[in-house]
């Protein structure tokens, strides 16, 4: 991470925006953090009812620095919008979390705290750090991991039957499955790709050897660099650090933080060193 800075002029002049998901989730948490924002800034609060409302809320921020009430997901909006409209690098985003455990792994990693009320105490008085982003070649945003998983394989899809013999073996699987438990899915239940797999222009892996997994995650700070894993099917994993990733080969489909995107042929990751901020505790430096 890169030397922490205060948030500047505009750090008590707050847009703060609740996103609906948080609202329905846990409006106490909502109620906590709006008091303890208000209290300590000018804050003006926008409760949007979908995407489009959020967007809107955020591009009309003005001045006003913004805060975001909400989820993995949440965060990710923003950040995409504020990426697209070529706003990000002047802009240090805030977040306080609000949703289940799964939702917020992401804000975990990142060291926003996780109550309410802390982390609307660091929204007011923290320091923006400086963070690396994983832009795609179709202007996608990965804040923290991108990972591309074993494609599930279908049970009885090389055997697949058609009309009364299809019924009479649904009828007989679900007999069986009646009587006794089902067994544990076999370990091969997952099918590997046949990707290529490039960092910085050097081949990780060619489309002959089947690939169980890659991951490529953003190291933390501001280095440039992120951590990429390529797991084959047999073989010890291939790791490289690279700015640049580029998978192609048959269709696969992919995670980027919480979203799913693809299928697509080939996809480039790049990273931006420090091309975001997100305002932490002054203990998170």
């Amino acid at each position: 991470m890169s030397a922490a800075q205060p948030p500047g002029n505009g750090a008590h002049q707050l847009l703060v925006v609740i996103d609906p998901v948080a609202r329905r989730t846990d409006g106490e948490s909502v109620r906590i953090a709006k008091d303890v924002l208000s209290a300590g800034s000018h804050a003006k609060i926008c409760l949007p009812d979908g995407p489009e409302e959020f967007a809107r809320a955020l591009s009309r921020r003005g001045g006003r620095r913004p805060v975001v009430i909400g989820d993995d997901r949440a965060l990710l909006r923003a950040v995409t919008l504020l990426h697209r409209e070529r706003e990000l690098s002047g802009v240090a985003l805030a977040l306080v979390p609000v949703g289940t455990a799964a939702a917020l792994e992401l804000a975990h990693s990142l060291g926003v705290p996780m109550g309410a009320v802390a982390a609307a105490r660091a929204a007011l008085d923290g320091v923006v750090r400086r963070l690396d982003l994983l832009v795609d070649d179709s202007d996608g945003v990965v804040l923290g991991a991108l990972r591309i998983p074993a494609l599930p394989t279908v049970p009885g899809a090389a055997a697949a039957h058609t009309g009364v013999t299809a019924v009479w073996d649904t009828c007989r699987s679900l007999v069986r499955t009646l009587v006794r438990p089902a067994p544990p899915a076999p370990s091969t239940a997952l099918r590997a790709h046949r990707l290529r797999v490039e960092a910085d222009g050097v081949m990780l892996n060619d489309l002959d050897s089947p690939v169980e997994s890659v991951t490529v995650t953003s190291q933390g700070g501001d280095g440039g660099l992120a951590d990429v894993v390529v797991r084959t099917a047999t073989g010890d994993p291939v790791t490289a650090e690279a700015k640049a990733v580029t998978v192609s080969g048959a269709d696969f489909r992919y995670r980027a933080d919480t979203e799913v995107g693809g299928p697509v042929r080939t996809r480039t990751w790049t990273v931006r060193a420090g091309a975001w901020g997100l305002v932490l505790p002054v203990a998170a430096g």
